[in-house]
């Protein structure tokens, strides 16, 4: 949630259209008067409103901001700071909302830097790198000096795999403001993506000694390296979580740091008890039965006579490779290992193919599949399809092969099959219950709220197999399935096979993935930059006693 408004409230609340004039009147030294003392009194109002729905917004009330935007619009259709409210409320459950309420306030006020960067924030998110890039570089044009507009444009750039243009932005925020926490934390973080783990520790640390963001400091800084013995930053971080008025989002951060340092020491239990406390102060819920119900639909849509009757759609491009599969079964390794073939470009995980489904109407929470596509004809199918490939060009102009892993694209396999026909899918599987236990013991956002507890988590993963196990039967030999405890066993032979299933000759450069050079921001960023290890294969052993609500939700697909 992007909680910054711009500063000087008076000038934007002041700054919308003028009124409509009205007809003569009989005595115009009066009227016009009377006039603007209504439009100030209208413009106080506004204002009035628009601090509730701030205040709203900041305590994430959501509902109520939204209502008191609304409010304003009504009596002023087209006021610049209700509508970038409005986009701040929609940001992260209606990403395209956001987007045109955010377009719709820089159609007011072209030149407000702040609207441009918020929108360049919003399009980053969703990964469209280009136009992200262009927003903040505007706002930055206006006030290069805007700190937050630094730090958001090093962001996009370490996220898209260009963190060297990253670094001089966070060097510029830091000169600014030395304790600025996205300046720190973001400094560290671009760091950590090239894989300079000791120079990211420095940044976090002294993070942590100016209290600049501590949870965040101490969760990244313990991802940095691997403990044998205790560090001193356990105790500090046990000292953190004992603090009066902590908030939620901090509790959890230091709770999964603690994990990680009780889990690399071999103390499980202290580990798991870290990493449920950090589930509760989350505190995400999960509806599984809205879920099935989605599952159900796309079975039931996405047939195989539907693609039959299909089978002149999208566009021939085999340039597209969709790794899929649940988080933390492999998919990162796997786009590494591709990746580092010269005729393969891996573009991290795209949110592209979400949104053209979000757009359709192709959503968990539809009632039914088959209207949104039905409204997916020959024509729109390719059109979409052009649009998505210059999408994919614009990262790697020359590649064959580009590579979106975006784990939960596997539940829209059915879609991208209308577009791209012969694009290549990986879906890469791992043991039900190792699987499930990594996701656990790591922090996902609350698009991810499947992994708030235990059960929730397993009964999802049944839902997720029996998915993939649909399209298997719709797509027989598509479907190249990647298993992780395969790879680790042998990861020249099951690279080989990844490299033949893409249609290229074998490079050796593939068997030397950790040397890649290029930015990783997933929670894998650090396993990646290892040669394979084996560590990781029946992890979920060490947390047997603790994990039981798992093992039974998952039923028959627990390897125990």
């Amino acid at each position: 949630m992007n909680n910054r408004l711009p500063p000087a409230w008076a000038k934007h609340l002041k700054s919308g259209p003028a009124p409509k004039p009205r007809l003569p009147q009989a005595n115009p030294t009066v009227a016009k008067p009377l006039e603007r003392a209504a439009n100030d009194a209208r413009a106080r109002a506004d204002e009035q409103l628009l601090v509730q729905a701030y205040e709203h917004q900041q305590a994430k009330r959501l509902a109520e901001a939204q209502d008191l935007c609304l409010e304003v619009l009504t009596r002023t259709p087209y006021h610049p700071l209700a509508l970038y409210i409005m986009g701040t409320v929609y940001l992260g459950y209606d990403d395209e909302a956001a987007l045109r309420y955010f377009g719709r306030a820089i159609a007011e006020e072209p030149r407000n830097p702040y609207y441009h960067l918020s929108l360049g924030e919003a399009y980053g998110k969703l990964s469209e790198f280009s136009v992200a890039v262009n927003h903040i570089q505007y706002a930055l044009e206006v006030r290069p000096d805007l700190i937050e507009a630094l730090c958001a444009l090093g962001l996009v750039y370490t996220q898209y795999d260009k963190p060297d243009l990253a670094l001089p932005l966070y060097e510029k925020a830091l000169k600014i403001n030395r304790n600025h926490p996205k300046a720190r934390i973001g400094m560290a973080a671009a760091l950590t993506g090239l894989g300079r783990m000791d120079e990211a520790g420095v940044f976090l640390k002294e993070a942590i000694e100016r209290r600049v963001d501590v949870g965040a400091a101490y969760y990244d800084l313990v991802q940095t390296r691997k403990f044998t013995e205790e560090p001193a930053e356990l105790q500090s971080i046990l000292r953190e979580l004992e603090s009066p008025g902590i908030k939620p989002e901090t509790k959890a951060s230091l709770n999964y740091a603690a994990g990680k340092v009780e889990n690399d020491l071999k103390r499980y239990a202290e580990a798991f008890d870290h990493f449920k406390k950090a589930k509760q102060a989350e505190g995400y819920r999960f509806d599984i039965d809205q879920y099935r119900r989605f599952i159900d639909a796309s079975i039931e849509t996405f047939t195989a006579d539907f693609f039959a009757e299909r089978s002149g759609y999208g566009n021939p491009s085999e340039a597209p490779v969709f790794v899929v599969g649940m988080p933390r079964s492999g998919t990162t390794l796997t786009e590494q290992i591709c990746a580092s073939h010269p005729e393969v470009h891996g573009a991290g995980e795209l949110s592209k193919l979400s949104r053209v489904a979000n757009a359709i109407g192709l959503r968990p929470s539809a009632s039914d599949l088959k209207k949104p596509v039905m409204t997916v004809t020959e024509s729109l199918s390719r059109t979409l399809a052009e649009e998505h490939l210059s999408y994919l060009r614009e990262r790697a102009p020359t590649a064959q092969r580009i590579v979106d892993k975006m784990p939960h694209n596997f539940e829209l396999i059915g879609l991208l099959t209308l577009l791209f026909p012969n694009a290549r899918i990986i879906h890469c599987r791992r043991d039900a219950i190792d699987n499930c236990v990594s996701c656990f013991v790591l922090p996902f956002g609350s698009a991810h709220s499947y992994n708030t507890d235990l059960r929730a988590l397993g009964l999802y993963y049944r839902e997720y197999d029996r998915l993939m196990r649909h399209w298997s039967e719709v797509f027989p030999g598509r479907i190249f399935e990647n298993r992780y405890e395969t790879l680790v066993e042998d990861q020249e032979a099951q690279s080989r096979r990844l490299i033949d299933y893409l249609g290229l000759p074998w490079d050796d450069a593939c068997l030397r993935f950790f040397d890649r050079e290029g930015a990783v921001t997933t929670p894998s960023r650090w396993q990646v930059r290892q040669p394979i290890y084996k560590s990781s294969m029946k992890r979920w052993k060490n947390y047997e006693s603790e994990i039981q609500p798992l093992i039974e939700a998952l039923g028959d697909l627990a390897d125990v």
